[in-house]
């Protein structure tokens, strides 16, 4: 460390080094002594400690770990897995990665078998075999190899089931000479093409929301800890597997059987013309496989051809352009019945005769009309955005209508819990259009819907009706207003979630506090179990996913006239707001109570977008 005449005295020679610090290696403790000449203010010395500094790199390499983990366990989403797998969305990084997918898979696959060595007592004496089934999106060819080298790794038998719809991958499970041990189904629903996730299945039905998170920590430990991220080869090739043609075969003798029409057993929908949008999802076969087949006339359908691009709308039963364009299908070529699925087909709405669309609370009050006239008194399960008319739709038929917490695995789930508690529940449904019959084994299946609704309208028809499916709905009151505004955290993307919940608790204090006047918080609405839609009065209460609360809103003048729910996203870093109301301008004037009262006051303005919000208290439309 030499310096010129004018710079400060050399260091003593034991302390000369070439290296940019001085590394001391076996002292942890130490004195440095200079020479009385040497000024230690004029020289520059950088001492570490080897034993701080392997401690930092530890700690930098922990954090990598870390991140490298949460990478992962951010990808679950409630019951399912989704991600972003395509790059092309703005803010939004590729994360749904061939490396993680395979990590996922063989997780899924190891816990299988775990399930299976339970349930047995012993291990299992075969390979367990799983099926995978995807929907057309363009990302699935890529992905779907990582799950079958997942599943290799874990030492499963694989079987391709290729264009395939989401119940389709439970009833593999089921239908012999199937029969597989679990599924798996790649689809992000009517999310943009650039998304892609995971469902999961065993004989049992879907995971739950504590499985799936049990599966992506054990994914997020492999994922952290692989040096080679993705394997390059599959040990095993998957066998293809026809699933989707027994599947259809299944519904078709559901409806053949269910009718029993005593001209034409095997072709009951002659007669009828029926109009399918598919989307160009995985819901074309029902056209050709199932209602063709059955003698119906399907001229007239739209969008049968699978495309993971999804050209002409998104593949959803509550998209306004699907339902317009099926409307004008339908009256065009004066059909009897329209059909729209969503791109995995565990979700349907529909169109009767007369154009009307028929989803949100109508879906829900046309198969709670279908189902109590074969299961009187029994309960139906929705979720607590569902209107009140609809409560005194389903009541003034006999049954017993039971609001829960916003979800269709959590709505389903509180089916299944009520069965067990020896309360009947026939049917649950989300105004998403996820709905789930007992009779089906609680799987949420939107061609199992149609199939119940065609065996009606046929009926219907047999017994002298030209009414249509949709006189089956004809009191049902409609809310004379309805809004559902979005609020966008401004944060990074992990620490979203920590966010919503701080928010949403913060609204539940503040109605609690009679901050916010005439505003009460409502646990259940009219629901007759117990408190519904936030608690489980079982000694089981299922898990928390997300959270959420309801309040119900009242004015001096015009007493109570509606209600707000707020709720988390599982799918997106937001905030839902659903509000109706029986009055003139109540959505209105709620949110701006919500925003002056609420959101300002407490500075959660300053991390929300509250645009929409600002929009809607402003004019009254979105």
């Amino acid at each position: 460390m030499a310096a010129s005449s004018s710079s400060a005295p050399t260091a003593p020679q034991s302390l000369r080094t070439n290296s940019p610090s001085l590394f001391l290696k076996k002292s942890k403790s130490f004195q440095l002594r200079f020479p009385s000449s040497f000024s230690s203010s004029r020289f520059q010395l950088r001492v570490e400690c080897s034993s701080t500094a392997a401690a930092e790199r530890h700690s930098d390499e922990a954090a990598a770990v870390d991140e490298e983990m949460d990478r992962i366990r951010r990808l679950q989403n409630g019951s399912d897995v989704r991600g972003v797998a395509l790059e092309g969305e703005k803010g939004r990084m590729v994360d749904l990665t061939p490396p993680a997918v395979e990590a996922i898979a063989e997780s899924f696959g190891e816990w299988v078998a775990g399930e299976l060595e339970k349930e047995s007592g012993a291990a299992a004496a075969a390979a367990v075999r799983v099926s995978l089934g995807r929907d057309p999106r363009i990302s699935g060819p890529a992905l779907s190899a990582a799950v079958f080298a997942g599943l290799g790794r874990a030492g499963c038998e694989v079987f391709d089931m290729g264009l395939a719809t989401t119940p389709a991958c439970f009833m593999s499970t089921l239908l012999p000479p199937f029969m597989f041990d679990a599924s798996m189904m790649m689809t992000a629903s009517h999310l943009p093409y650039t998304r892609n996730g995971l469902k999961f299945f065993t004989k049992k039905g879907g995971l739950t929301s504590p499985q799936v998170e049990e599966i992506c920590n054990r994914a997020a430990r492999k994922y952290a800890n692989r040096l080679a991220k993705v394997s390059t080869a599959l040990r095993v090739p998957p066998m293809k597997v026809d699933f989707m043609s027994a599947y259809a075969e299944h519904l078709r003798n559901i409806i053949k059987q269910r009718v029993n029409h005593p001209l034409h057993y095997d072709t009951p929908l002659q007669g009828f013309q029926i109009i399918v949008n598919a989307g160009n999802g995985s819901g074309g076969f029902f056209t050709w496989d199932v209602l063709d087949k059955l003698g119906a006339d399907t001229f007239g359908s739209l969008h049968l051809n699978p495309d993971g691009m999804f050209p002409n709308h998104i593949p959803n039963p509550e998209d306004k352009i699907a339902m317009s364009m099926t409307q004008s299908a339908v009256l065009q070529n004066n059909a009897d019945l329209g059909i729209v699925f969503d791109t995995d087909v565990d979700r349907s709405g529909v169109v009767d005769k007369h154009g009307n669309p028929i989803n949100g609370d109508r879906l829900i009050a046309l198969m709670s009309a279908v189902v109590l006239k074969e299961h009187p008194d029994t309960t139906i399960v929705t979720d607590a955005r569902t209107s009140t008319a609809l409560t005194r739709f389903i009541t003034d038929r006999g049954g017993r209508h039971c609001l829960y917490r916003v979800g269709y695995r959590n709505v389903i789930d509180k089916g299944v819990h009520l069965n067990e508690d020896g309360i009947e529940a026939h049917l649950m449904m989300e105004t998403s259009g996820h709905g789930a019959l007992k009779e089906n084994h609680f799987l949420d299946d939107g061609a199992y819907m149609v199939v119940k609704i065609i065996i009606e309208m046929v009926r219907m028809k047999l017994e002298g009706s030209e009414e249509g499916i949709g006189s089956l709905i004809k009191d049902l009151e409609e809310p004379l207003e309805s809004v559902e505004l979005r609020m966008n955290i401004q944060s990074e993307l992990r620490f979203a979630k920590a966010k919503a919940v701080e928010i949403i608790e913060e609204f539940k204090n503040y109605v609690e506090q009679g901050r916010l006047e005439g505003w009460e918080m409502d646990s259940c609405g009219d629901c007759w179990v117990s408190e519904g839609c936030l608690v489980d009065s079982n000694d089981t209460p299922a898990a928390i996913d997300a959270l959420m609360y309801r309040a119900k809103v009242s004015e001096a003048e015009k007493g109570e006239h509606g209600w707000m729910h707020l709720r988390q996203s599982i799918h997106n870093p937001n905030i839902a707001v659903n509000l109706q109301s029986t009055i003139p301008g109540g959505c209105q004037s709620m949110t701006i109570a919500l925003r002056d009262k609420f959101l300002v006051a407490s500075g959660f303005d300053k991390i929300l977008d509250i645009s929409e919000i600002d929009k809607h208290a402003r004019n009254g439309r979105l």
